[in-house]
């Protein structure tokens, strides 16, 4: 099965709902050169118009429709930091979900591994880092309501050093593009 396939069969099938209770990703450094970083962002749909943040450039965010019986909705978004500094996406909330949780999906031999990114996401000095399906995103779980496509739904992002930003995320269609 190949990667592609694997990642669209564990969505297909509510692969959000898995248990997490295994072991949890931890940043030890390595994740300024995550493999798929960017993996997909070429096929993501228009998102959310451009936010500056101090050093950092927000833009293309959106999150997707979520189908019948899906407990979970998934967010991405693209971070471009301009400084000189390095920066960290410490947290995501939302008015819409009771929890919003940093993921990555990454696959492990044949198996797609999905796991919470503890301690947030580096944004280095002069990097874009691209939350994206089948890679890192944004899980929202205890969905007040079923996101649904042409709504918004509205997060706040928290960083490190650059504080904080309120934006409103497009719902696109759960199929992507």
């Amino acid at each position: 099965m190949n990667r592609n396939h694997a990642a669209a069969l564990l969505t297909s099938i509510g692969a959000f709902s898995l248990s997490l209770g295994g072991a949890m990703a931890q940043d030890n450094g390595t994740m300024k050169s995550m493999p798929g970083m960017h993996m997909d962002a070429g096929a993501a749909p228009s998102g959310s118009a451009g936010v500056k943040l101090g050093d950092l450039d927000i833009s293309g965010g959106y999150v997707r429709a979520m189908l019948p019986g899906q407990p979970v909705g998934g967010g991405y978004i693209t971070i471009h930091n301009g400084g000189k500094s390095d920066d960290r996406l410490t947290s995501v909330t939302s008015s819409a979900a009771g929890k919003v949780e940093l993921h990555e999906m990454k696959m492990d031999g044949e198996i797609m591994k999905m796991r919470e990114i503890k301690g947030g996401i580096a944004i280095p000095a002069g990097a874009t880092v691209t939350l994206a399906p089948n890679t890192m995103h944004m899980m929202f779980k205890q969905v007040k309501a079923p996101f649904k496509q042409g709504g918004t739904v509205p997060v706040m992002l928290m960083f490190d050093k650059a504080g904080m930003v309120d934006i409103n995320l497009p719902v696109v269609s759960a199929k992507g593009n």
